[in-house]
């Protein structure tokens, strides 16, 4: 008998706790919200449209896109970056210059890359330096795009160290780049 009860326990322990664990159900009435969704989409549109722009709220825009609703993260991102978080700075680019949410634009993927590297972030030097270097987005500028890599290197970015190492060929860390995209237009 003893060794029946205590599978028989924890069984019970097991049920009761999953019926626990079902979530309330969301209310929203004049006197504002009983249970607001903490997870998922709802929770960051609500968050969005309140206004409420912080580090953990503003680290949910790369997963929004890779869920891809480009719109919601290109909002999120936006906001973000506006606020002055670098990293969003540099997704914000990739934004621009993948035409996710919004149009292909290389002059304002260039621009968020050179906030970014300005705010010190590594990823933005290193990407600032690229459009420089390729003349993608912003003048060419061959030497200051190689003086931005090296501050990234100096950063300790991997990447950058690979760049500089191979004598600034960018198919060295970009061997799949689309030339068409990044080559002269002129």
């Amino acid at each position: 008998m003893r060794r029946l009860t205590l599978p028989l326990t924890l069984s019970a322990m097991v049920l009761a706790g999953t019926a626990l664990a079902d979530s309330p159900p969301t209310v929203e009435d004049e006197l504002g919200i009983l249970n607001p969704q903490d997870t998922g989409r709802e929770m960051l549109t609500r968050k969005i449209e309140m206004g409420v722009i912080d580090s953990i709220t503003c680290s949910l825009g790369i997963n929004v896109t890779k869920n891809d609703n480009h719109e919601l993260a290109r909002k999120l991102t936006r906001r973000c970056a506006e606020a002055g978080y670098a990293k969003a700075m540099t997704w914000m680019s990739q934004l621009e210059n993948n035409g996710l949410g919004g149009d292909y634009n290389p002059d304002a993927s260039a621009e968020w890359d050179r906030r970014a590297a300005e705010a010190g972030d590594p990823v933005g030097r290193f990407n600032h330096g690229l459009n420089l270097i390729r003349g993608h987005g912003i003048a060419r500028d061959e030497a200051l795009g190689r003086r931005f890599v090296d501050q990234a290197a100096e950063d300790g970015l991997a990447i950058a160290k690979r760049l500089q190492k191979a004598g600034y060929d960018l198919d060295e860390v970009t061997p799949d780049a689309d030339n068409w995209k990044y080559g002269p237009m002129f």
